[in-house]
């Protein structure tokens, strides 16, 4: 068996979440020594996984079915988290829903991260079968380092008594910016960083406007590579995740493997951890707020043990494990 994993505009999609979800999936097939290729122009392949839905992607898929290959398509990307993302991105959200759906009905499987994703694509009557499986966590990389925690706070001006609160994401609106960067108006007592970037010639005037806010207890560090991140989580005193909508949002599984206080919107896609055990939720600034000042003020109990636990399900080779029987499934199909 061979596979074609295709993305398109890879190197654009690099430093997102796509992009680790890419990096991931080599990984799966690596460690499940399946033969696989990202040359486009390759033609002795079994199945083409393509990750994203731009109009090669289509005429690569169309290619495929004519040439009775199997397609699957990973569903990344959902209508619902389409909006709110980029100027214009929620009058155009319809639109963008009917071409993800063109393109996903090619394959003859769907992936998609998580259960609540999959759920939302039921809805949208793709008469493809659909499965969850998440884009996985690499435990190992992301074990929590102290001493690598202490190198964060060095070299971003740290001090021991500060207390740091991270976020990660691009400069997006629904990745929760807006209240970050309300809730480090608010509390002037704690640091606030955020870690990750987007161009914001894309991004409406409240983003950038956010984006462009001067406090002497907020960064926006910009892209930053993996290994600074990994240190990032470890320094930190708390992981801030206001996002309103996600696929999955790898940096929570991120975050919760390096053992971090964590606080994350309640929206359904995190139905998965609950509220008070793994991960503490808020539905508003003021609800984050509080819960901010409780945990770094040592009033809330810590969880980040039980978080652990509940992101060991996720770990890379499980479900790399499950996307190499996937493959084997699906070639088998007649």
């Amino acid at each position: 068996m061979k596979v074609l994993l295709y993305t398109e505009f890879e190197k654009m999609n690099g430093k997102s979440g796509l992009g680790k979800a890419i990096q991931h999936q080599k990984k799966a097939l690596e460690d499940n020594k399946i033969d696989y290729t990202t040359d486009s122009k390759c033609k002795d392949y079994d199945i083409i996984h393509i990750n994203f839905y731009g109009p090669k992607s289509y005429y690569l898929a169309k290619k495929a079915k004519k040439m009775g290959k199997k397609v699957i398509y990973h569903a990344h990307s959902t209508e619902e988290d389409f909006r709110n993302s980029f100027i214009l991105s929620n009058q155009i959200a319809p639109l963008f829903k009917k071409w993800i759906c063109k393109c996903y009905q090619l394959g003859d499987y769907i992936v998609t991260p998580t259960e609540y994703s999959k759920k939302l694509l039921e809805n949208y009557n793709l008469n493809t079968p659909i499965t969850a499986i998440s884009n996985g966590i690499d435990m190992k990389f992301f074990e929590r380092n102290e001493e690598n925690g202490k190198k964060f706070r060095k070299d971003f001006g740290y001090k021991d008594t500060d207390k740091v609160i991270m976020g990660v994401g691009l400069y997006l609106e629904r990745k929760g910016i807006l209240t970050f960067v309300e809730l480090a108006k608010r509390l002037p007592e704690y640091k606030f960083i955020w870690v990750g970037y987007s161009p914001l010639i894309f991004s409406p005037r409240k983003v950038k406007k956010a984006v462009q806010t001067k406090l002497d207890n907020l960064v926006f560090a910009g892209y930053v590579e993996p290994t600074v991140l990994r240190s990032a989580y470890s320094g930190a005193d708390l992981y801030l995740f206001p996002t309103l909508e996600e696929t999955e949002g790898i940096p929570i599984l991120e975050a919760l493997t390096e053992k971090i206080p964590t606080i994350v919107s309640s929206i359904p896609i995190f139905d998965f951890l609950e509220d008070g055990k793994h991960v503490y939720k808020a539905s508003n600034v003021d609800e984050f707020e509080e819960k901010i000042k409780g945990i770094l003020e040592g009033k809330l109990p810590n969880l980040t043990e039980a978080g652990y636990k509940m992101v060991e399900s996720r770990e890379i080779k499980k479900a790399g494990k499950q996307l190499a029987d996937l493959y084997y499934k699906v070639l088998n199909e007649s």
